[in-house]
């Protein structure tokens, strides 16, 4: 009994695993993918005739067999909800996808398993049988056999969405869309002697040449009804590119595009006069690191005012057109109250924000005027974040491209259904970096609205900030805790505004010294201004490099201003001139200086006073100070430079005197021989004295006292010129010499 219960038990256990089946194919209404590629006309009237058209592919392992394509049309979707409800569903829903329009099919003999083949489909309107205004979804599905399902059915489906409105809306819709011209970093704070500018690479040539990413922007541009909203850093980038200049260096390569950077602005200047057009402070500096980090960092803000005035006066220098500057556009549209104080401190009294930052709360059935006044005389333009993220995806894919145009028709005619008898503002605020594919998705987007005209009007960005805000939207600022922390993630951190802090101040230091601070402040300051870009979000790296490399050169500039250094001296005698070599290294001259030397024993060496400083670029001079020596011993002397504030000017230079002729023996034989001369004066005045007495003792006669003739001065006698001994020295009855002692041995390093 147990041998028998045991042997089934004994053969599981002998038997082998099975593996595990293959993942099985897509079936049912999923085994052929259907992509619709185009929808023409995107907005039709009641005449038109709809042609869809795409492409089948065969995902599954059968042959499909006695297939038709077909076209589906669904009932009208009752909101943006539902609307975006739809966009998400998958395979074929009979009751929601409706059934196949008839009269209006494409037979498919054999579809073949990877294979795929064109369709199109055209229906005209009427047939579509669509009721009152609204979005209707359109399906185009795959019907036909398999091997394993030799019975017709749903293979495979695909969706648009079709808006309908039959006649104008009472109140159209106003809608401003924005069209940013932005570009990353491409000019650095270098340049050679003749002042050609550097930039870091070419590749801003391809994004102006036909076919590249800002050419496509502006050409789409000319006959949008679209705000432009510029970083002037571009034009002044583009506008260096038009004249000489080098890459990567000044050392590097000239570059030779100037041809397609002249015509890329001359076509935007043509452009720009007909459009509005919006300039972000230079640079397009990150508003949201400024708050959260930059704040706690002194005088980070104090290039926020000077980008907005250079903003101004770069796009009236290049494009010939006055721009507004009181707008700001935190990145994503993102804000709290920090980033609107920052955002407003330099003028800006409209910030651009987005419907998915400042939130409706109010549980408003329609999507409200974009206008809202957030105090303190600001106003809050929130853009539609729908609207504002419609082609972000891939929109080189003509399915992907398609499919977004559709979704942005049907939403801004919702928008309009939602309150027809209410006139709205609405605001699109795009990514601020569209793709050449982007750009065309969206210009094809306000073509065909613009084209349909039924339900929207464009509105220039002024006006949309100007519009009469809806009392009841949300007008309450974000609290910082609100801010996405995603987005708080790619900030700039406090070091990075440090760093510009700590360039600033070296920039401030070294520009006082320049005899032509115009030829190098500029391309730095604006350097500066760069350094705190929206570019580098989520590119820490590339801002720290960035960072280094302007200071690295603007130090390697200051230390061509420099004191040669000196050999150690020696002073003999008293007093010497004691020269000190400046070398400019620099273009330009350099003045405003002041060199002064420091005594380590002043009692024993005195070095004179500090000297005025003027060098001419490309020379050395050299700057003679006149020392005392008061003692003997070694003193070490330091030589510094000084801005006209007092602040030091690169590194000291220090050296070392010798004073070695000022020594005991040295004073001991000087006041030795003060001693003798003294003496002999002393002598001298005697001698005379008694020879003037001498005559007073002879007789009338010139006899002496005992009647003697006087001497004929060779009787041995002294008459006071001859020396009384014969190592006595001859009287000294010369002048004085009233002349200074020469001066020691001068010293030259």
């Amino acid at each position: 009994m147990a041998l028998v219960t045991g042997t089934p038990l004994l053969a599981g256990l002998l038997m082998t695993p099975q593996a595990p089946s293959a993942q099985a194919a897509p079936s049912g209404s999923r085994a052929v993918d259907v992509t619709i590629e185009s929808m023409t006309p995107s907005a039709p009237t009641k005449t038109d005739t709809v042609t869809v058209s795409g492409t089948l592919t065969n995902d599954g392992n059968s042959t499909v067999t006695e297939a038709h394509v077909g076209l589906h049309r669904g009932s009208s979707l009752s909101g943006r909800s539902s609307l975006d409800a739809a966009s998400q569903r998958g395979g074929y829903v009979p009751g929601v996808d409706g059934p196949e329009v008839k009269g209006h099919k494409e037979k498919l003999d054999r579809l073949d398993p990877g294979a795929s083949r064109p369709f199109s489909l055209s229906v005209p309107v009427k047939d579509l049988d669509l009721g009152d205004d609204g979005v209707y979804q359109i399906g185009v599905s795959v019907s036909g056999r398999t091997q394993a399902a030799p019975y017709d059915r749903v293979l495979g489906i695909d969706r648009t969405f079709l808006p309908w409105q039959n006649g104008d809306a009472g109140k159209k819709t106003q809608l401003t869309y924005l069209w940013p011209l932005i570009s990353s970093t491409q000019l650095t704070a270098e340049t050679d002697a003749a002042q050609t500018p550097v930039f870091r690479n070419d590749d801003l040539a391809a994004q102006l040449a036909p076919g590249g990413r800002l050419q496509q922007m502006v050409a789409l541009a000319k006959n949008l009804p679209v705000t432009f909203v510029i970083d002037p850093d571009l034009l002044a980038s583009v506008d260096a590119m038009t004249r000489t200049y080098k890459v990567g260096g000044p050392d590097g390569p000239l570059g030779t595009n100037q041809a397609v950077a002249k015509q890329w602005l001359n076509d935007l200047q043509k452009v720009a006069n007909t459009h509005e057009v919006v300039a972000l402070p230079f640079a397009d500096p990150d508003l949201a690191s400024l708050a959260h980090h930059g704040k706690s960092v002194p005088s980070a803000l104090s290039h926020l005012g000077p980008a907005t005035d250079l903003a101004a006066k770069t796009v009236d220098t290049v494009l010939g057109v006055t721009p507004r500057t009181d707008f700001a556009w935190p990145v994503d549209g993102a804000i709290d109250s920090s980033i609107v104080d920052v955002a407003t401190s330099a003028g800006a009294h409209n910030v651009i924000t987005r419907s998915d930052s400042l939130r409706e709360t109010g549980g408003l059935p329609y999507t409200p005027t974009a206008a809202r006044p957030i105090g303190g005389g600001n106003t809050a333009v929130v853009a539609d974040a729908r609207l504002s993220r419609a082609f972000e995806g891939d929109m080189s894919k003509a399915d992907n491209a398609s499919r977004a145009v559709q979704q942005f028709l049907a939403q801004t005619q919702m928008i309009n259904l939602q309150a027809p008898d209410r006139q709205r503002s609405i605001v699109v605020a795009p990514q601020r970096t569209p793709s050449a594919a982007q750009a065309h998705a969206m210009a094809t987007a306000l073509r065909d609205l613009e084209d349909s005209g039924r339900w929207t009007q464009p509105l220039d960005l002024g006006d949309a900030a100007d519009a009469k805000p809806d009392p009841t939207a949300t007008r309450v600022v974000p609290s910082a805790g609100a801010y996405p922390g995603s987005l708080r993630r790619e900030e700039l951190p406090a070091e990075a505004f440090r760093k510009v802090q700590e360039t600033q101040a070296a920039l401030d230091d070294y520009q006082v010294i320049l005899a032509q601070p115009e030829r190098v402040v500029p391309a730095f300051s604006t350097a500066l201004m760069r350094e705190t870009s929206t570019e580098w979000r989520g590119d820490a790296t590339g801002a720290k490099a960035f960072g280094n490399s302007v200071r690295s050169y603007l130090d390697s500039l200051t230390k061509k201003v420099h004191l040669i250094q000196k050999s150690d001296a020696t002073l003999s005698g008293r007093s010497a001139t004691i020269p000190v070599t400046v070398q400019n290294n620099l273009v330009q001259g350099v003045e405003g200086m002041t060199l002064k030397l420091t005594s380590s024993q002043p009692n024993r060496l005195d070095v004179g006073v500090s000297q005025q400083i003027k060098v001419d670029g490309g020379h050395s001079q050299s700057f003679k100070f006149d020392t005392t020596a008061n003692a003997n011993g070694r003193a070490w002397v330091t030589a510094q430079l000084y801005t006209a504030d007092g602040k030091p000017y690169g590194e000291p230079m220090t050296f070392q005197v010798n004073v070695t002729e000022i020594t005991a023996t040295v004073m001991l034989v000087i006041a030795g021989g003060v001693l003798l001369l003294v003496l002999a004066g002393v002598r001298i005045y005697l001698q005379r004295k008694r020879m003037a007495a001498a005559p007073a003792e002879e007789g009338p006669d010139g006899e002496g006292p005992d009647g003697d003739e006087g001497t004929d001065g060779d009787t041995g006698g002294t008459d006071g010129n001859e020396p009384e001994q014969p190592s006595d020295p001859a009287p000294d009855t010369g002048s004085e010499n009233t002349d200074q002692s020469g001066s020691g041995e001068k010293v030259d390093r």
